[in-house]
């Protein structure tokens, strides 16, 4: 079986380059898997957890907080707002997170203000999600 580059980018740094079998992350409309040779693609991609099977067999995780994902045949490329590998997740900050945007949706002053409470809700959500799906590989 042949592989794929896969390069998973933030505004900050590079987070993972290299070669793999497989991609799975949470496209805009569900969960996308890619194998090398898949048809060209440009979607957005939700926050959540990106699964690369690595070209050893090995696995690597990546929390994204959105962004847009281009497939070519033999390259993916996440372009991702923020990124933070599996194993730099912190459990403890995305709870208290939650807990503080829980609070913010329950005592807003506007509907900004719940929106954007309503936001890092899902955010902190979604990283608790990842976070659960790499422990769960380890």
């Amino acid at each position: 079986m042949s592989n794929i580059h896969v390069d998973v980018v933030s505004a900050e740094e590079s987070i993972f380059a290299g070669e793999a079998k497989f991609v799975a992350l949470p496209g805009e409309s569900g969960e996308l898997g890619i194998l090398p040779g898949h048809t060209p693609l440009i979607t957005k991609i939700r926050p959540g957890a990106v699964r690369i099977e690595k070209a050893n067999g090995d696995e690597e995780f990546v929390f994204v907080a959105g962004g847009i994902l281009e497939v070519q045949p033999n390259k993916v490329t996440v372009l991702a707002d923020t990124a933070i590998r599996g194993h730099d997740l912190d459990e403890a900050k995305a709870n208290e997170a939650k807990k503080a945007a829980e609070e913010a949706m329950q005592n807003q002053s506007s509907e900004i203000d719940f929106a954007r409470a309503q936001s890092e809700f899902a955010m902190a959500a979604a990283q608790l999600a990842a976070l659960a799906k790499f422990r769960r590989k380890k």
